[in-house]
């Protein structure tokens, strides 16, 4: 596993972005004296909303993820191939949060958030098939 260490600090950063969403999240709605859970309405002009939207994404995103990046340790995807892939992710990932949280035109759906919520799709596509690559090798 050792080979593997970039990757490895690569998917402990996604783990690290969603915890600190959470509590952000949470910690943003007990402020403004929400309840938590789901902000209604489902407004993109609303911050809280934004907030608890970016956590979730982050969360719904984590899954299809790490456990590819996990089958690719096993498989024995190239150290380098995986770490570019969870690193590019990352960094696809770093910037939606920020492009979400700030709001505006380019955090409105179907322009630049929305550009790479799907390149991070793409990536996790990409790790997929890297991944069942190697396994029928």
């Amino acid at each position: 596993m050792e080979t593997y260490w970039l990757s490895i600090l690569g998917v402990l950063a996604l783990c690290l972005q969603s915890v600190a969403l959470a509590v952000y999240s949470g910690s943003s709605k007990g402020f403004a004296g929400k309840l938590s859970g789901p902000v209604v309405p489902a407004d993109d002009d609303n911050p809280l909303y934004r907030i608890d939207r970016v956590h979730m994404n982050s969360v719904e995103a984590l899954a299809p993820f790490v456990v590819p990046v996990l089958l690719a340790m096993i498989a024995g995807v190239g150290p380098v191939t995986l770490a570019v892939l969870v690193w590019v992710h990352l960094a696809i990932r770093l910037v939606h949060m920020v492009i979400y949280l700030r709001g505006g035109k380019a955090a409105k759906g179907g322009n630049v958030r929305t550009i790479l919520y799907v390149s991070g799709a793409l990536v996790t596509l990409i790790l997929i098939l890297v991944t069942g690559w190697a396994a029928l090798r």
